[in-house]
């Protein structure tokens, strides 16, 4: 194994590191009370990856069955209880709790518990999310073309298309 080839050539070094406050609020307050924070961007990594923190209310659905073919997704779970879907089974995921999902991985998550709970969402290589997470709840209400042309153009292949579409986080 060996690393990959490099991509900065210069030899002192550079000023470019990103820094987000924890208290920072969110980016993305969905109708339903879930709260989306952009921590790092496609467009902030350079399209090395995206990491996103999900926070999500009590009794959050979340997207049914898809994948995705171009990004990987994982997740780590925070805080409460995140229920995790790898494909095969449901996990109750608890806060330390890591699941990866390569391309092509069958998956879904969901809030089924009395309690809020909170997770890193993690895309590579970066993907432009935010446009997904910002109207993914409106577009999925209206249905029909728009919205299959929006599901594709952020790569997410439902197993059963939804009749609407996956709640807004």
């Amino acid at each position: 194994m060996s690393y990959p080839e490099p991509r900065y050539l210069g030899e002192q070094g550079e000023v470019s590191a990103l820094f987000r406050a924890a208290d920072t609020g969110a980016d993305v307050l969905a109708p339903s009370g879930n709260r989306t924070h952009y921590l790092a961007t496609h467009a902030s990594t350079g399209g090395d990856f995206g990491l996103y923190r999900i926070d999500m209310g009590p009794g959050s659905p979340g997207p049914s069955t898809h994948f995705h073919r171009s990004i990987s997704e994982s997740f780590f779970v925070l805080s409460g209880a995140v229920q995790l879907f790898d494909g095969e089974r449901w996990i109750t995921a608890r806060p330390g709790d890591f699941l990866h999902v390569p391309a092509g991985g069958l998956h879904a998550f969901q809030n089924d518990s009395d309690e809020p709970a909170s997770m890193l969402l993690l895309f590579a290589p970066g993907a432009p999310r935010e446009e997904y997470f910002e109207r993914a709840g409106e577009l999925a209400q209206r249905g029909g073309a728009e919205f299959r042309e929006f599901l594709l153009r952020h790569d997410i292949f439902f197993v059963e298309p939804p009749e609407v579409g996956p709640e807004p986080l």
